[in-house]
């Protein structure tokens, strides 16, 4: 599901960058009060970010206690209540702002995730996203991806390779830059990106198995689909947006990759309250 590490280091990161030396604001609380709370969504979402809301009050003080209503992939509507919380109401207050920022932001690229996921439905490709992430939050809008509905791409630079243009022209050719990328290590997936359908036949008969069609138009994508014949993955990428992703789909490539998922974020509306 999630790297328990990396939430725990990520909400540890958050919390010293809002709070730094401690929340001196807190301190028109009294320290003995205990408080209700809830949060609550003002729109319609796809939740995602409860163990990074869940982990933000554990750091501040572990007698602060959520009640969840919905899990992370949920639908949600507008004025939902999607939590309780209790414990103390300076812990409350210190958090809030922190454990609202993860909730909306992963909230939101799960959301993005779903009205991609929705364009496509009816068709065999499948939503995929890209290395343009928030720094220090690619596992955790990656999982959000997922809780919308798409799928990963590689992780990072680490779990796959990826032959683009410049990789190209630094290896001298094509080929050149496939050979190597054979060598390099054994079981690791390899994919091509390929700008003309010329480079795209002398993939094949490279014998790549993936490949990247680049900023192609909806009759290069065909053509590229008619001329592969199932014998590659085909990825479209370049471009893609909510308006043309389903002409894309249609086309009959297996993937689209979209960076808008995870770098153009819409935070969802939500928002904690108190109660008396």
């Amino acid at each position: 599901m999630t790297n328990n590490t990396g939430i725990t280091d990520t909400v540890r990161t958050a919390l010293r960058e809002d709070i730094g030396s401690g929340d001196i604001t807190s301190l028109l609380i009294d320290e003995a009060k205990i408080s209700k709370a809830i949060i609550i969504s003002r729109q319609d979402a796809v939740i995602c970010g409860l163990e990074w809301a869940v982990e933000v009050f554990r750091q501040l003080d572990k007698r602060v206690k959520l009640h969840w209503h919905v899990k992370d992939g949920d639908k949600a509507s507008a004025n939902q209540i999607l939590c309780n919380l209790e414990g103390p109401a300076r812990a409350l207050l210190a958090g809030e702002r922190t454990a609202l920022n993860f909730l909306q932001t992963l909230s939101g690229t799960a959301t993005r995730t779903a009205r991609y996921v929705a364009a496509i439905q009816g068709t065999h490709a499948k939503i995929l996203d890209t290395r343009k992430t928030i720094p220090g939050l690619r596992h955790a809008q990656k999982y959000a991806v997922r809780c919308g509905g798409g799928m990963n791409h590689r992780m990072g630079l680490y779990d796959a390779i990826l032959i683009k243009e410049n990789h190209i022209e630094a290896a001298g050719s094509l080929e050149n830059a496939i050979a190597r990328s054979q060598q390099a290590r054994a079981g690791v997936p390899v994919e091509v990106e390929v700008e003309t359908l010329d480079q795209l036949r002398r993939a094949l008969a490279a014998g790549v198995k993936r490949i990247l069609l680049d900023n192609m138009s909806i009759e290069q994508l065909s053509q590229a689909v008619a001329i592969t014949g199932g014998r590659a993955g085909l990825e479209a990428s370049g471009g893609v947006n909510l308006n043309n992703v389903r002409s894309i789909a249609q086309t009959g490539v297996d993937y689209i990759s979209v960076g808008d998922l995870t770098k153009d974020i819409e935070a969802v509306d939500l928002s904690m309250r108190f109660e008396h």
